[in-house]
C-alpha cells in the first residue's frame, strides 16, 4: 500500500522539472493527480517554459503507475483557470486531499525591467496563493499544503552591487521570501482544522530554471558567455556538500513525505532540501 494511497493532489507546474517529478511520485504512492501547467512562454521570462506535449507525458507517466490524473492548460496568475481545473478533479475523483503549490519562474537577467518583477510575483507569489485559495474549500482534516520555496528566501541576500539592476531576479526571491511567511501564517490559520501547511526550500535543482543562460551567467558574471561546464564548479558555491545541485527526485520524497499521514503532527515548518546551503552561509541559528 502507498503512502498516500487513495488520495488525490492538485499540482501546479506539473508539466515538467519538480512538477513533474511530484506528480509521478505521488502517484507512485498510491495517489491520483489533478496536474495544471501554463504550457506556453511568459515574455520576461529567459529561458522557455513548458509545451502541451510535455503535460501530455507527465499525463503518461502518472498513468504508468496506475493513477488517474486530470491535467488542464492553466495560468496559475488567473483564479478562475486554477479554480476551472480543481472542479474537474473533483468531478472525476470526488475529493482534494494535497496541494503543491509549486508552479515558479525566475526572469533573471531579463531586459524587459519591472515587468519582469512583476510576472514573477504574479507566478511565485500570487499563483502558489491562487491555488491554495481555490483548494482550501474542499480540504478536509488530514490535508496537507506544500509550497516550493528556495534557498534563496532562507539565506542572507546583502551584498546587492547594482540594485535595480535585474528586477526580475530580485522579483524571485521577494516572491519566496513572502509564500514564506505566507506559509507559516497559514499553517497558524488551519491549524484547528488539522490541515497542515508547510514550505520546502530547495538549493538549486537540475531543472530547466537551473540549466539556462541566464542562470550560468548569474553564476559565471566573469564570462561573457558561459556554458555548463564553466557554471558547474560555481554552482558548488550554494551548497555545503560538494555538489552542484540537487535531483528533482530529492525534493519530490520530501513532498511525500508532508503529504502523507507520516508527517501528521507536523505543520508551520520550513523544510530545507539545500545539501547544506543554509548552514554554509548562517554561521548562527535558534
Amino acid at each position: 500500500m502507498g503512502r498516500v494511497e487513495s488520495k488525490v493532489a492538485f499540482v501546479t507546474g506539473a508539466a515538467r522539472g519538480q512538477g513533474r517529478s511530484h506528480a509521478v511520485r505521488l502517484a507512485e504512492e498510491g495517489a491520483d493527480i489533478i496536474a495544471v501547467d501554463i504550457c506556453r512562454d511568459i515574455a520576461t521570462n529567459t529561458y522557455a517554459l513548458s509545451r502541451p506535449e510535455d503535460l501530455a507525458e507527465t499525463a503518461r507517466l502518472v498513468e504508468a503507475h496506475g493513477r488517474r490524473i486530470v491535467a488542464v492548460q492553466a495560468d496559475v496568475r488567473e483564479k478562475d483557470e486554477l479554480a476551472a481545473a480543481v472542479d474537474q478533479g473533483l468531478e472525476a475523483f470526488g475529493r482534494l486531499d494535497i496541494v503543491v503549490a509549486n508552479a515558479g519562474i525566475c526572469p533573471m537577467l531579463s531586459d524587459s525591467g519591472m515587468q519582469g518583477w512583476l510576472d514573477v510575483i504574479g507566478v511565485n507569489l500570487m499563483g502558489a496563493q491562487n491555488a491554495i485559495h481555490v483548494a482550501i474549500p474542499h480540504l478536509k482534516a488530514g490535508a496537507s499544503i506544500i509550497a516550493t520555496g528556495s534557498t534563496a528566501a532562507i539565506m542572507p541576500n546583502d551584498k546587492v552591487d547594482n540594485p535595480g539592476a535585474d528586477p526580475g531576479g530580485a522579483g524571485y526571491t521577494v516572491a519566496k521570501i513572502m509564500i514564506t511567511e505566507y506559509m507559516y501564517e497559514l499553517a497558524r490559520a488551519l491549524s484547528p482544522q488539522m490541515i497542515r501547511a508547510n514550505v520546502i526550500h530547495p538549493t538549486n535543482v537540475d531543472t530547466a530554471m537551473l540549466q539556462s543562460e541566464a542562470m550560468y551567467k548569474i553564476f559565471r558574471p566573469d564570462l561573457e558567455k558561459p556554458t555548463l561546464e564553466d557554471a558547474r564548479d560555481a554552482f558548488h558555491v550554494q551548497q555545503a556538500m560538494p555538489i552542484p545541485w540537487v535531483d528533482p527526485v530529492d525534493i519530490s520524497n520530501a513532498v511525500v513525505y508532508l503529504a502523507s499521514d507520516e508527517s501528521r503532527y507536523v505543520t508551520g515548518t520550513q523544510m530545507r532540501v539545500d545539501a547544506g546551503g543554509y548552514l554554509k552561509f548562517n554561521a548562527f541559528h535558534v
